[in-house]
């Protein structure tokens, strides 16, 4: 079965990022497994940003099929994005929704909320990072004098490579008003892949659209359904070349094995280094 599909990308993190899909076919795989309990995240504010010296909330829904899960226990952690912990506390939600006081953050930076609920024997996770001053973030080291030019090469060796776009329909994420697909798109090297969730309003029309990019780790994505339903496309994107829809044991599994410190995986080789394929 083939689906026509076409639209185009936008976002803009720090700095803006471009490209177009135009109008292609895409095969539609077998639907990939939904997870079973959702932990939804999200700090107060709409655009995730707040002032140093701003406190931030985030609000947590536990749901089991969208239906919130009364008297469950979750445990979370606050940090500063790839710092140890300063705050780690279980609490149990009595309607299955919480709202938590993370403080602020002093200097310009992210600070990323973590949480775990256990249910039935499995552990599902949740996160989500609010954005201090993120434009004011300055760098803490020179730029080699061939940056540019190194980048500039890689970019135009990318760019030979077929996109090679392949779109899969996750019906039971699917609602009346948003379409959800897992895409996949080729990548750094011909067979080489990036996944993500994608989310399309369903009426038609032209809608502005967002690239989500994630911060570190190894994780599942859900996609953004409910800002897709007020009239954007969405796509986030995992980085680690796998789908992005697997159980969260999957990628627990990962993370204490075969990709267990990819941070350093090639350090010594700029060319083969982990990031340059990200």
């Amino acid at each position: 079965m083939k689906q026509p599909f076409s639209t185009f990308y936008s976002s803009r993190l720090l700095l803006s990022v471009f490209f177009t899909l135009f109008t292609t076919t895409f095969p539609i795989a077998a639907q990939p497994v939904q997870r079973l309990i959702e932990v939804s995240i999200a700090p107060e504010h709409d655009n995730w940003t707040y002032k140093t010296g701003e406190k931030v909330k985030f609000l947590i829904e536990v749901a089991k099929k969208d239906v919130l899960l009364k008297n469950i226990e979750l445990r979370y952690e606050i940090s500063e994005d790839m710092m140890p912990a300063r705050e780690s506390k279980t609490i149990t939600l009595k309607d299955g929704k919480a709202t938590v006081d993370a403080g602020t953050m002093k200097n310009p930076g992210f600070l990323r909320f973590l949480a775990y609920v256990k249910y039935n024997g499995r552990e599902y996770e949740g996160r989500a990072t609010a954005g201090f001053d993120p434009e004011k973030i300055q760098p803490t080291t020179t730029l080699p004098p061939d940056f540019t030019d190194f980048w500039d090469k890689a970019k135009a060796e990318n760019e030979k490579i077929p996109l090679d776009p392949v779109l899969t329909l996750l019906p039971d994420r699917c609602t009346d008003k948003v379409n959800v697909y897992q895409v996949g798109i080729q990548n750094y090297r011909w067979g080489s892949r990036i996944y993500g969730i994608l989310c399309v309003p369903k009426a038609p029309g032209k809608y502005p659209a967002v690239l989500k990019v994630p911060g570190a780790g190894i994780r599942p994505y859900g996609g953004d359904v409910g800002n897709a339903a007020k009239g954007l496309i969405i796509l986030e994107i995992g980085i680690h070349g796998i789908p992005v829809n697997m159980p969260v044991s999957v990628y627990n599994e990962l993370s204490t094995g075969a990709l267990s410190g990819y941070q350093l995986f090639n350090l010594d080789d700029r060319n083969e280094y982990y990031y340059k394929r990200v």
